[in-house]
């Protein structure tokens, strides 16, 4: 996020757009570690029974994150990124022992230098096992812009009905233009909506966004979805999480039951100051009743060696603590407040770059954000 890591945020957002300004002649590839799956699927498209993890319905293309509208509101990296499927899920029951994949990926750049293919551009995919706990099963390891796969064969039979509740978790960090579920053909297969308890929404920079998880699944709004049972929205907007008012009133159409925010990352000092309270207000102006917690920055693994870095967190943190004790005296009701300090822990090993989580550090992160959302949410 910063200049002293490896991968600053304006290279880290140029990589990650830059596929959507290009997006070349697709290639169709096979799975090369899994038999390709032929004419013995039934396939079953996701739209016909809908994406969970959608703020909107009304998007430019399906699988977007934001509706149409927002190109002409939101600035253009905004927009970019939200053609991102990050956050969405398609859930399903089947009594298939054989579980397939059909998609294709809005961008040709599957990976980042610092974050996988699988977490860029796969599909992760969790099964419910006899507690009701979703348990992960497999991931898409793709290869090219158009991929068919087989993502598991020869899974249990469920006891009693043999139908098990499965749950794909799209890709972060690239759009998808299609996704097809296969199973065998004589397999009874139920699509299951998206669920109607409002949802845990989060805005946020690169690291909600889901960076630099290694697969889907791995990302915060999801490990807390689970932990949760509940949907989530994942408006994480790699290096533009800033507070803006067009973002927040967009966030104002939604009715979550809880707003994380979690910009500071991507906000300096001066902008912390100044958007802070109008977003929180402008939140509160439509949603009386719903819970907002302000989420301090990390500190990032390597700030025991750069002022610079302690500098800036110190100086956003007291701007925002400023912004959350002036909103609290004034009366707004249903804040809490979360310290960065030991979001990714103490000891420096959370981070594939001083910046971004790891699966260690995305666990990290949705353990404190746990224990702070149980206490809104009571």
């Amino acid at each position: 996020m910063h200049s002293n890591t490896r991968i600053d945020r304006r290279q880290f957002l140029s990589i990650t757009t830059a596929g959507l300004a290009a997006v070349a002649a697709s290639a169709r590839a096979v799975d090369a570690q899994a038999p390709q799956a032929g004419g013995t699927v039934a396939w079953h498209d996701v739209r016909q029974w809908g994406l969970e993890g959608k703020g909107w319905t009304d998007t430019a293309r399906y699988f977007d994150r934001l509706p149409a509208k927002a190109e002409k509101t939101v600035r253009p990296p905004v927009w970019g990124l939200s053609r991102h499927s990050a956050g969405m899920v398609a859930r399903f029951e089947t009594d298939s022992r054989a579980i397939h994949a059909r998609y294709a990926l809005l961008s040709p750049t599957l990976a980042l230098p610092h974050m996988p293919a699988t977490g860029v551009s796969g599909l992760d995919l969790y099964a419910q096992d006899r507690e009701g706990r979703d348990r992960w099963l497999s991931v898409a390891r793709p290869t090219a812009q158009e991929m068919e796969m087989r993502l598991a064969a020869d899974v249990d039979p469920e006891p009693g009905s043999g139908l098990r509740l499965y749950t794909v978790y799209l890709p972060l960090y690239n759009g998808v233009t299609s996704l097809e579920i296969g199973v065998d053909p004589k397999a009874t297969f139920r699509p299951v909506a998206p669920r109607r308890e409002k949802p845990l929404l989060f805005y946020g920079t690169s690291i909600m966004h889901g960076a630099c998880a290694s697969r889907p699944g791995m990302a915060i709004p999801a490990i807390l979805g689970r932990r949760f049972r509940r949907p989530t929205i994942n408006l994480g907007f790699s290096g533009n999480g800033q507070m803006e008012p067009e973002v927040g009133a967009l966030l104002a159409e939604l009715d979550p039951c809880v707003y994380a925010i979690d910009c500071l990352p991507n906000m300096t000092a001066d902008l912390v100051a100044q958007r802070t309270e109008p977003l929180v207000r402008q939140l509160r102006a439509a949603h009386p009743k719903t819970p907002i917690v302000l989420v301090e920055d990390r500190t990032n693994t390597n700030a025991g060696f750069f002022t610079a870095q302690r500098d800036r967190h110190a100086g956003s943190r007291a701007a925002f603590r400023k912004a959350y004790e002036n909103l609290v005296d004034d009366g707004v009701r249903g804040l809490a407040y979360l310290e960065g300090a030991r979001l990714l822990g103490d000891d420096g090993e959370a981070a594939t770059d001083g910046s971004h989580p790891s699966d260690l550090g995305m666990v990290r992160y949705a353990d404190a954000y746990e224990k702070a959302l149980r206490r809104l949410l009571k």
